[in-house]
């Protein structure tokens, strides 16, 4: 092996790469803005900032206590951002994008809600308008709508005028049916629920705290991270996947040059020095990987002395899955030269490949959005295993052992597009 030759070809690369210090700055400071942004996008939830509220417009049809009840409590929950309209205007306004859920309660709900609550027939329907590109958005308005709803549907049914009505036309419906076991006791209920109304009506009349029934606990959410009372650091996980996506390119980048020196007739000079195909490809993957290490490590120093992410879990952990997957990168980079045609075809082709991968192994939004075959299909992209390798050893504080398996998925990978960049390689014209 002509070790001399392959140190030349490694230098030079190194040296076309310094060389275009726009490509090598974009190449750094890019994954680190991006990161930073997705950074503090998505960790405000740990912060004492206020985090953005979700805005929604709510139309009342049927102007009852209840309806007013409910509009009042959802318009006080700092998740929601509410704006009374007219059904038209919020129709308008959710197909604009303005908002993104109405909630329309029809004429009649609060009477048909209180006695629905006993009977479950003829239950009111309440118009949802959503924004189909906000489909988190609606299932979270549902929920608060579920949960105010219930709280001030009871509290009318056992405490109310409208309740008290319903209650003893109730009675009335059932006293003139035939008895049973079942209807004794609804009847028996019914009769409970109308004493405690009147009791509410004489000694609690206009008590803002009048009993209701609600959701009978609280929870209580506890981040678990690297170490108790160590705070989530949602830099640590944007900066793992930018690393990836920006150090892909660099390995698209390789493969494009090699591709140029093809076109532009530069290749009849290499075959000309002194070393041979197998040394060839072994000084472009060595440069390659060495280019993805110098950009990884230039990210994760930013991320530490900027942004304050820590190592948490195993240190030669992160350097195995690091390694691992610089070695991916400059086969991938081999692969697309020796299957791709010209140089800008391929360029785009890598791009969109690569632009996938990224998406689908969770580096621009969390994977338990995706459905349940993507979330599937995701397991087997080495973007996947690098992104939560370099989790785990990062704010997860996950031990060595956890970065083997991930490391072993991306040296398989590498292995295999070595294997394709071999088998394809021409080395002759």
């Amino acid at each position: 092996m002509n070790i001399t030759a392959i140190r030349a070809l490694i230098r030079n690369d190194l040296r076309l790469y310094r060389s275009d210090r726009r490509a090598v700055i974009v190449g750094i400071l890019m994954p680190i803005l991006i990161a930073a942004f997705f950074g503090y996008l998505f960790g405000q939830n740990s912060s004492d900032e206020e985090a953005g509220k979700v805005p929604i417009a709510v139309v009342d049809e049927d102007g009852s206590a209840i309806t007013r009840a409910i509009i009042t409590q959802i318009a006080g929950d700092s998740m929601l951002q509410v704006t009374p309209l007219a059904r038209e205007a919020a129709r308008e306004q959710v197909r604009k994008g303005t908002q993104q859920a109405a909630a329309i309660f029809p004429k009649g709900f609060g009477e048909q809600s209180v006695a629905a609550l006993f009977t479950g027939r003829d239950k009111p329907h309440v118009e949802l308008f959503v924004d189909p590109s906000q489909a988190m958005s609606s299932r979270l308005v549902q929920g608060m709508l579920a949960q105010y709803a219930m709280q001030e549907i009871s509290k009318e049914a056992f405490n109310g005028a409208m309740g008290r009505q319903n209650l003893q036309q109730m009675l009335a419906e059932l006293s003139t049916q035939p008895v049973t076991g079942q209807r004794r006791e609804l009847m028996e209920l019914m009769q409970s629920a109308l004493r405690l109304n009147d009791l509410q009506a004489q000694g609690t009349a206009g008590d803002a705290t009048r009993p209701a029934l609600s959701i009978p606990y609280e929870v209580a959410t506890t981040s678990v991270t690297a170490s108790t009372g160590t705070p989530y650091n949602s830099f640590a996980h944007s900066f793992a996947g930018m690393s990836v996506q920006f150090i892909l390119f660099a390995g698209i980048d390789a493969g494009i040059m090699l591709l140029l020196l093809r076109q532009r007739g530069l290749w009849q000079r290499i075959r000309a020095a002194p070393l041979g195909k197998g040394e060839f490809v072994l000084a472009r993957m060595i440069s390659t990987a060495l280019i993805s290490a110098f950009q990884i490590t230039i990210i994760y120093l930013a991320a530490m002395l900027i942004f304050k992410v820590r190592i948490e879990g195993s240190l030669p952990g992160f350097v195995l899955v690091a390694g691992a997957f610089c070695l991916l990168n400059a086969a991938f980079g081999l692969m697309l030269a020796t299957v791709g045609g010209s140089a800008p075809a391929t360029r785009g082709i890598a791009t969109m490949v690569m632009l996938l991968l990224v998406m689908m192994g969770g580096a621009w939004v969390p994977s338990f959005i995706f459905p349940q075959w993507l979330q599937g299909a995701a397991q087997f992209t080495p973007t996947h295993w690098a992104v939560n390798g370099l989790d785990a050893m990062t704010w997860r504080g996950l031990p060595f052992s956890e970065a083997l398996l991930p490391a072993a998925v991306l040296s398989g990978t590498t292995l295999l597009c070595l294997a394709i960049a071999i088998w394809r390689f021409r080395w002759e014209e």
